[in-house]
């Protein structure tokens, strides 16, 4: 499945409404009509089954969109992000391992709906280590007011996110962060005299810029010419259990029941998967 499966444009208000009544009215589908379709997309990489397979499962990405409304995002954008993460699930869905698409297709959503609001929620990163994405996603929902979190109220939600009561307080601190805008109106007002005036960027030229894009990109085609010199076992347990969001990873005992095999085999197999990572990333390093 690829972009040619379009999905349809949520473009205002009215188009959202309409939007949402048409995914609702679209059947479910029993479990004996959801294996069949997955494994004729499968087997026989049949687009049509993958549409279907998809369309009936819209409204859960509606569902679970809602839940992010409180960051100011237009909706439309969350479900069309939720969107693509469903059309991956659907992609990656294995009938045979015995679960449900909706149960599969979650944390797909949930991914790419995380990624988009980290993305466009401010221009200034509030999240980006996972401890801090744990404290993003969760933080609004467990405070039990809109006051200021006490030093107790902090260490409860560090204990129970297990993460540090200071980056508790930083999040907060972050999240009710008003922004600011560079450039001020152009009158006598104390508002005239806005950060672009005076802020200097001496470091981010665009050389540097540059060299950091170039970085980055050899670090994620590294990371992608690791993972691809791996068996289709091996890159499963190493992405199950390193490249997930944090609390989502799996665990030895929860690979050695999907494959059929001991914990301790698990264990040697992603020992071995990680040194051959170690010797591609160097060997793509040492060939750019």
């Amino acid at each position: 499945m690829n972009a040619a499966m379009t999905l349809p444009v949520i473009s205002d208000a009215s188009s959202l409404e309409h939007y949402i009544q048409s995914v609702n009215s679209v059947p479910l589908l029993s479990q004996e009509e959801e294996i069949e379709l997955a494994q004729r997309l499968q087997h026989h990489n049949d687009l049509e089954a993958a549409r279907q397979l998809v369309m009936s499962h819209l409204r859960v990405v509606v569902t679970i969109a809602r839940g992010y409304s409180g960051y100011g995002l237009p909706q439309s954008d969350l479900i069309q992000e939720g969107n693509i993460g469903l059309m991956k699930a659907v992609k990656r869905f294995e009938p045979e391992r015995g679960v449900r698409l909706f149960s599969f297709a979650v944390h797909w959503i949930k991914a790419e709906i995380h990624e988009f609001i980290l993305k466009n929620w401010r221009l200034v990163k509030v999240a980006t280590t996972k401890s801090q994405r744990k404290l993003f996603f969760n933080l609004r929902s467990m405070k039990q007011s809109f006051a200021s979190l006490t030093h107790k109220e902090a260490n409860a939600i560090a204990d129970q996110l297990g993460v540090k009561p200071e980056e508790v307080l930083e999040m907060e601190m972050r999240l009710n962060g008003q922004d600011m805008a560079l450039e001020g109106s152009h009158d006598d007002s104390d508002e005239a005299f806005a950060p672009i005036d005076w802020l200097a960027d001496e470091q981010d030229e665009p050389t540097r810029r540059l060299e950091q894009r170039a970085l980055e990109n050899l670090q994620g085609a590294g990371l992608e010419y690791a993972l691809a010199s791996l068996d289709e076992r091996s890159r499963r347990i190493v992405e199950s259990r390193w490249l997930v969001d944090e609390g989502e990873g799996k665990t030895l005992h929860d690979l050695a029941d999907e494959f059929g095999v001991s914990a301790e085999r698990i264990r040697q197999i992603e020992q071995k998967a990680l040194q051959k990572m170690k010797t591609s990333l160097l060997a793509n390093a040492a060939a750019r």
